[in-house]
């Protein structure tokens, strides 16, 4: 477990319900990856990530998936992409990616509390 943190320090990380609105392979990466662009609605607008997700998923099938990202994390230069956010995911039995998703609809843009 990490160290304890206060919950001003939780309200510090702001995560965002998302729609993936396009997804691409990204070969170029160290580790098999997918480039995505993910809406937050009008006042976060689009932003892109990539994301170690190959085993459970491939890009035809992400448009039009909700994720939950972190929205506040400065952009990081991840090979020749800029990503933005980091979108969140809890690992498998084998320690493989599985996003995060709302199990309900929701608004886009929504903030996690």
């Amino acid at each position: 477990m990490t160290p304890e943190i206060t919950f001003d320090d939780f309200l510090k990380v702001d995560i965002r319900v998302g729609q993936i609105t396009r997804a691409e392979p990204y070969p170029e990466a160290r580790k098999p990856a997918i480039k995505l662009w993910v809406d937050f609605g009008p006042d976060l607008g689009e932003r892109k990530s990539s994301a170690q997700i190959t085993k459970h998923y491939v890009p035809e099938d992400l448009p039009g998936r909700n994720v939950m990202a972190v929205v506040n994390f400065p952009p990081r230069q991840i090979g020749k992409f800029m990503s933005e956010i980091l979108v969140l995911g809890v690992p498998d039995e084998d320690g493989e990616v599985v996003l995060l998703t709302p199990d309900k609809d929701v608004a886009i843009g929504g903030r996690l509390y």
